[in-house]
Formats: structure tokens, sequence, C-alpha cells
């Protein structure tokens, strides 16, 4: 029988927001409120945190969530996944990120039902509701294919709407093809093993967005959509968006 797990990579340092997991909001670390979510929202998947140091390990385990150390040499959460699944044996794995305190049980169903298909890979993403999102670069857009594969993900607003000079609206992105990406993955295990043996690609390491390592390897990348509200917190202004949130 098919083993489908969640492995959350999480990592102590963040170039944009110091120490983020740890950030405190109502008392409670970021990452303790993302765990709590997830075992709350799914509970029929067994679920691991792959770590890259004590300070995150010791905040899981005392509330008896699993952490597996993991190196900090890591380019990407996928590497890092890689990593933690040598030691759990997953056949697929589920990626939800440590900064996303508003996953649902459903985006995380979508994922298994995905990756138990044809795909190596599978993804998530949602419309955009607002211009300003749009135009965000740590908010990143996903273009496909008439299939729901993947065409490319970038930070830049695409596609550039030459009629409007670039300058689009609310009404504009209600038909665009674009949708707003959400840092949720799912893989088989095989990939994951790949994905940490190829070469960083050209355009991961300009966009920073480790699944263009995937498509500039000829992998395909299935995108399901989903209408659940999310919050991801980049910024110290998304944890305040999530703590207000929170009420």
């Amino acid at each position: 029988m098919s083993k489908t797990v969640i492995i959350v990579p999480c990592r102590l340092e963040s170039t944009r927001f110091p120490r983020k997991l740890l950030h405190s909001i109502k008392g409670r670390p970021l990452l303790l409120w993302v765990a709590e979510r997830i075992r709350r929202e799914a509970p029929e998947f067994p679920l691991y945190f792959a770590v890259d140091d004590k300070l995150l390990s010791d905040c899981l385990t005392v509330h008896g969530f699993q952490a597996i150390m993991t190196g900090v040499q890591h380019q990407s959460g996928t590497d890092r996944i890689a990593e933690a699944n040598r030691t759990v044996g997953a056949d697929y794995v589920i990626n939800v990120q440590a900064d996303e305190p508003l996953v649902t049980g459903a985006q995380i169903r979508r994922l298994a039902e995905l990756i138990a298909g044809p795909v190596e890979m599978a993804t998530l993403a949602t419309p955009f509701k607002t211009a300003a999102d749009f135009a965000n670069p740590n908010q990143v857009k996903v273009v496909m294919r008439r299939d729901g594969r993947a065409l490319y993900f970038s930070r830049s607003p695409m596609p550039f709407a030459r009629d409007k000079a670039g300058v689009v609206d609310e009404a504009w992105l209600l038909a665009n093809p674009a949708r707003k990406h959400l840092g949720l993955y799912a893989y088989k295990a095989a990939l994951i093993e790949k994905f940490a043996k190829l070469p960083l690609g050209q355009l991961e390491q300009i966009e920073k967005l480790e699944q263009l390592r995937v498509l500039e390897n000829g992998y395909d990348i299935a995108v399901g959509l989903t209408e659940d509200p999310t919050i991801g917190v980049d910024t110290p202004e998304d944890a305040a968006k999530f703590e207000r949130w929170l009420g």
C-alpha cells in the first residue's frame, strides 16, 4: 500500500524576516500555529517536520510533533525534504510550508489526489483578488497549459497586458490566465531524490523559485485550483495580518 505523508521543511534563518518561524503571535510561535493547524485539518496523514536547528526541534517536540534534524546547507525546501524522506521512506510526500498558517484539509487532500495520478509533482494556485497582489513580487504567479500543467512561475506580473500598458485592475484579473501560486506541493518520492541531485537551474537562481528547477529539467507540474483563503507569512506585516485574522 502506498504511503503518503506530510513533511514540513523548516529553516531557522530567513532573509526577509529573521527567525520568522519562532516569531510570537498571541504568545505562540508561528511554527506551532502551522503545526497545530495541519494536525487539526488533515489528521489522516502522518506529519513530520524537517528542521535545521535544535530551537525548531524543541519548539515542536515539546508539543508532541515529530521533528527530523537535517543539514543547514540545503538550498531549498525540497532538498531538505529529500534528506528527511530517507528516514521516513514515504512513496508520496506533501510539502506544506512552515509559514502557511491557514492551510486547509481540502488543499492537502487535493494535492494527495493529484500526486496519485501520472504527474511527478503537483502544487496549488488560487485566483488573484487585487491588482496590488498581482504586482507584488512576494506573490508568485503561475500560468498553465490547457491540461492544467504549469508553463511557468514568476515573481513578475505575467502575462504582460500589452493593450493596457501593463496596468491592470480587478476586472482584468478575473479573466487573466495567471493564478497566485501557493507554497504547497506534492511529490513522488523518486522525483524528490532526482531533484536533490539536479544542479541549481538558471531560472531558479534568477527568480529564487525552486519549482523552476523541475520545469527546467523537463518534468510536468500539475496545478490544482483552490478558493480557500490563505495568508503566507513572508514579512512582519504578514504576521500582523495573520494576528488580526485570529481576532
